[in-house]
């Protein structure tokens, strides 16, 4: 039988200050590597030190979230920041993560950037290779994950820099490969079901279906699953259950 290997990927550590989000100690659990928010759309240091600190202890791989200096929107309105500004904010909470992991005796394992920084990143190649040169500055060895088939992927390997092309369990697709906009009302899969056929489909065939029924080809390193949902948990042991019977290894990429 042939025996696959992916990753379980989930964005943490988003609370800020006295205000909750998700259920980090749970999700831990079920997912093998964890995308920690650096301060700038949401979490703060002491949020970063306590994540960081849960994943190691759960055997987590840690990766950096840089996202846009957006609070108030959470990180997903787009920004026209330029190229150096892209860096420049990308050094600042990568560089963050990789000194509070490293205080913890850990090792940074990722970047991953969050929100529209990422979907914007993924069809600009400017930002894409400020990104890229940024975690390259912080450590040659971090991987650099990125949506399948995006200027992300491509800017980093330009670079030298090992990637992860990440697809996504419970977001549809266009027909370009690009995941659809939050602003959609189909941007969500809602149905459990559903999502996990998706994610099969995307690690055993290396496609998947496009909103308009197009069959898009897509490669899976890591799989991302949100933790902010209202079956957040549930779904991710659901998924984990899933791909454990398909004897699919979970683990770090």
């Amino acid at each position: 039988m042939n025996i696959k290997q992916i990753d379980l990927n989930c964005d943490m550590g988003e609370a800020f200050g006295s205000w909750p989000m998700g259920n980090d100690q749970k999700l831990m659990e079920a997912i093998s590597s964890a995308n920690i928010a650096c301060g700038f759309h949401a979490g703060d240091a002491s949020i970063m030190r306590k994540t960081a600190q849960l994943a190691l202890e759960n055997g987590v791989a840690i990766g950096a979230h840089p996202g846009f200096p957006d609070l108030q929107g959470f990180g997903r309105r787009n920004m026209q920041l330029s190229p150096q500004e892209i860096y420049d904010i990308c050094v600042y909470q990568i560089g963050a993560m990789f000194g509070t992991v490293r205080a913890l005796g850990g090792k940074l394992h990722h970047v991953k950037p969050h929100g529209a920084l990422y979907n914007m990143a993924a069809k600009d190649i400017a930002l894409a290779k400020a990104i890229a040169e940024a975690t390259r500055a912080i450590h040659p060895e971090l991987i650099l994950y990125g949506l399948s088939g995006s200027h992300l992927i491509s800017e980093a390997e330009k670079l030298g820099l090992r990637t992860a092309s990440e697809v996504f369990a419970d977001r549809t697709y266009q027909n370009d490969g690009s995941l659809t906009p939050r602003t959609h009302a189909n941007a969500m899969i809602e149905d459990t079901s559903l999502a996990v056929e998706q994610v099969i489909q995307m690690v055993e065939q290396k496609s998947v279906f496009a909103t308009d029924g197009t069959k898009v080809g897509i490669k899976a390193d890591t799989i991302c699953v949100h933790g902010d949902g209202n079956h957040a948990v549930e779904f991710a042991f659901t998924l984990r259950k899933e791909l454990l019977l398909r004897n699919i290894t979970i683990k770090p990429v």
